[in-house]
């Protein structure tokens, strides 16, 4: 009876976490579904990461939990950049009339993180959501292609290190290059940055031994100009099937 009780209430406090992540992380859904449309070619790194920043405050969350940065901007010639928030300043060069966006938000409540980008391709001055330029069309189906993939391949005894393998052999086989300055794609989701654990060579931990994990491969075609990025939070259902949250 003590061990059902224990693990009960293990349970119940998965469960209750799953459910304080998912309430932050639809903050941050809700922030990226709304800022595409305000998005105009005066804009700069520094003005969309102020609107989002005040766009999740109105929604609640005023913490972030990745260093001082909670909302991560890159436009244009920096959109495949890649470095540490640690590091990131906002530039003011300009969206202009035809580029990518990507803006990467990090809230945090009461210790609770949420972690979700997305790239925002820019024609005629105004964010599109179907884009007639051939690189972002073929950029944002990259994206789908390999999320679709990963969720395939995933179970909760697949470990970080295959996952790494995975992504970066089919980011290759689709005609992209990773383009993270550590070369993983994404991180589990914990309470303090350090304990991060990457989706990295070396890595032998299971996804099944951590609550949560990021998937966010940044990504630009082989030679091509732009940087892409996707990134939702992922869990497991009872069955062993991986879900974004």
């Amino acid at each position: 009876m003590r061990r059902r009780a224990k693990l009960k209430l293990a349970l119940d406090l998965s469960v209750g976490l799953l459910i304080e992540h998912t309430s932050v992380q639809e903050v941050a859904k809700r922030v990226l579904a709304g800022l595409g449309s305000t998005i105009e070619p005066s804009d700069t790194e520094r003005t969309i990461a102020a609107r989002a920043t005040e766009m999740m405050s109105d929604l609640g969350i005023t913490e972030t939990w990745y260093y001082d940065c909670p909302a991560f901007v890159l436009l244009g010639s920096r959109s495949c950049l890649s470095i540490s928030g640690r590091e990131y300043q906002p530039s003011d060069e300009p969206v202009g009339f035809t580029g990518l966006v990507t803006v990467d938000l990090s809230p945090c409540r009461d210790g609770i993180w949420g972690d979700c980008a997305r790239s925002f391709c820019i024609e005629g001055g105004r964010h599109v959501a179907e884009p007639s330029l051939a690189e972002f069309r073929e950029g944002i189906a990259a994206e789908q292609r390999l999320h679709a993939a990963m969720t395939s391949f995933v179970t909760p005894r697949t470990t970080f290190q295959e996952l790494f393998e995975f992504s970066n052999q089919m980011i290759a086989a689709i005609g992209f290059e990773n383009l993270d300055f550590l070369g993983n794609v994404g991180h589990s989701i914990e309470s303090t940055r350090a304990d991060r654990r990457y989706i990295e060579a070396g890595n032998n931990v299971q996804l099944g031994d951590v609550h949560l994990f990021t998937f966010e491969p940044h990504i630009r075609k082989a030679g091509g100009a732009w940087g892409f990025k996707h990134e939702n939070i992922f869990t497991f259902d009872p069955e062993g099937h991986a879900f974004a949250i």
